[in-house]
Order: C-alpha cells, then sequence, then structure tokens
C-alpha cells in the first residue's frame, strides 16, 4: 500500500506518536508541509493520503489513479472536493470527538477571561493602579458570574454538546439553535438561531462551514445580539463577518468576542480582527484544540478508520 502524509507538523510530529498509523499502513511517507503546486505530484502514486488542511481538488484527485482513501486528521472536510470524490469511489473518512475535552477547556478559559475582565485587571495591576488604591480590592471592570449567564449554542455534535455539559456544570441556561432560520417548532427543546442570538448572553459556535452557514454571524445578527452579549468562534472562519464584527466590537454594540479561526489560515493577506486592537477582543491562532493528548487521539483515530 502506498500511503502520504502531507502535513503532519500541524499536529506535532515531535511531540505525538505516529506509530498507530504506521502500523495501519507500513509505506507511509511523510511530509511536515505541502505546497498547494506540490499536492498532486506528491499523491500521484499513493493508494492513501493523510492530511489536515491541504486542499484536495478534483484535478488532484482525478491526477492519482490508485486513490482509495483520502483520511482527514480534522473533523471539518470542507477542504476536500468530495463530489469528485465520490465519483471515483474514493472513501473520505474524517474524526470527530477526539478534541472535544481541549476545545471546550478553551471555550470556557476565554469565557471566563472575558467575563472576570482577568486581561483588563492584571494590566492596570501592572500599570501600579492597585498599589495606589484606596481599598483592599479593585472593582474598575465589570465581573459577571457564568451561573447568571445564558449560553447559546450554534451547531450541537460532539464538540457543542461537550460545551452544553460544561455551561451546565457551571449553573449556566443552555440554548441550542435549531437548525435552519426558519424550521418549524417541532417540540425538540430548541429555538431559532434569531432568537438564540437575542436571548444569550454567551453565543459560542460550533457548525460546519457550508453555503447555509457562510457569513452565519453578520452585521443583522450582531445587531440582534444584548449590548453586553460574547461571541466565541471555535469552528471556522467563515462563519463569522471578520468586518461587521469588528465594527461591532469598535461601536459597543455588543460586548467582545475570542476568536480562534480566520477565513484564511495562515492569515498571509491579513484581516480585520488581526488589525483591531480594542481589549474587548481575543484572538488565538487556530489552537483550541490543540492539547497534546488529544492530538494524539486524532492519530489514533485515522489508524483506526483505516483499520475498519
Amino acid at each position: 500500500m502506498s500511503a502520504v502524509f502531507l502535513d503532519i507538523a500541524t499536529v506535532g510530529p515531535d511531540e505525538v506518536d505516529v506509530s498507530p498509523l504506521r502500523m495501519a499502513v507500513p509505506s507511509l511517507a511523510v511530509h511536515n508541509f505541502t505546497r498547494p503546486e506540490d499536492v498532486r505530484d506528491r499523491v500521484k502514486d499513493a493508494e492513501y493520503i493523510f492530511l489536515n488542511k491541504v486542499r484536495v481538488t478534483r484535478e488532484v484527485i482525478e491526477a492519482a489513479e490508485r486513490l482509495r482513501y483520502i483520511g482527514l486528521i480534522a473533523t471539518g472536510t470542507d477542504n476536500i472536493d468530495l463530489v469528485a470524490a465520490k465519483e471515483r469511489q474514493v472513501a473520505v473518512t474524517n474524526i470527530r470527538a477526539y478534541c472535544t475535552a481541549s476545545l471546550v477547556e478553551h471555550t470556557f478559559g476565554v469565557l471566563l477571561y472575558m467575563a472576570r475582565n482577568i486581561g483588563r485587571y492584571t494590566a492596570s495591576v501592572r500599570a501600579g493602579n492597585w498599589q495606589q488604591a484606596s481599598d483592599f480590592c479593585m472593582l474598575d471592570f465589570p465581573i459577571r458570574s457564568l451561573s447568571a449567564m445564558t449560553l447559546g449554542i450554534v451547531g450541537h455534535g460532539n464538540l457543542g454538546k461537550g460545551v452544553a455539559r460544561m455551561a451546565k456544570a457551571f449553573d449556566m441556561q443552555v440554548l441550542i439553535a435549531r437548525r435552519g432560520r426558519k424550521s418549524a417548532t417541532n417540540g425538540d427543546g430548541r429555538v431559532d438561531v434569531d432568537e438564540l442570538l437575542a436571548r444569550s448572553d454567551v453565543i459560542s459556535l460550533h457548525c460546519p462551514l457550508t453555503a447555509e452557514t457562510e457569513n452565519l454571524i453578520g452585521s443583522r445578527e450582531l445587531a440582534l445580539m444584548k449590548q453586553d452579549a460574547m461571541l466565541i468562534n471555535t469552528a471556522r472562519g467563515g462563519l463569522v463577518d471578520s468586518t461587521a464584527l469588528v465594527a461591532a466590537l469598535k461601536s459597543g454594540r455588543i460586548g467582545a468576542a475570542a476568536i480562534d479561526v480566520l477565513r484564511q489560515e495562515p492569515p498571509a493577506d491579513g484581516d480585520p480582527l488581526l488589525e483591531y486592537t480594542g481589549e474587548n477582543l481575543i484572538v488565538t491562532p487556530h489552537n483550541a484544540w490543540g492539547a497534546i493528548e488529544d492530538r494524539q487521539n486524532a492519530i489514533n483515530e485515522v489508524a483506526a478508520n483505516v483499520a475498519a
């Protein structure tokens, strides 16, 4: 079996054990990264290819005459031409639930950071304000309790369910978005997206990027949110209109945002969110999923997919 891993550096090859994958496909050739112009050449003789973020286009699939299997080290499949793969009868598998713990912890890490204004208080202490205070404590910035908040979750798969479980541990009220903006009420306990945006203190996105969900959060949706609401996106950058979000943060239309994903990654061409310097925005480099234990889970799960 001819097999190639196109971008193993995305899971940290020096920190994870790839032997489970090598046991499944002993002939595995490994590349840290693969440039778009090199993909076709590297997979032309492969039966099995593994990747995280490399794009596999129709052209690539049609050129790889021996290709039988594409194994994603990720949940999202938007970088694979699934139609072309189906036409060629190439199996495509993703992995699920491998990074739930890491992503849930990241979500609540940034949520607590924003809700308790930890960044502003830290900066204030470093500026010497506590040292000059007249009282034993400082309450210059709002501190909010999670137990008094409503968390709205858009996307209730493994990751969304993990976030919901943690929210309930903090005694938060949880709302789940119903699929489709205008789907009829059917007694499932979910609410329409517009209602969720209006009622939630925190909105956390966990849905895939599709034609339906692209720019799911734009100017219209931000206008529906509470003025002190917080937005968290650990799913896909294309779910949020960056320009609209920056405008909402600047104007105080919403309270804060924590963004782990951008439309282009790495953002070599820039992004409005990278240019914004307000204290009410956290931007992290798509690493919410990246706890070492969960990266090992990813390798183990794709190896199990191959075996299956």
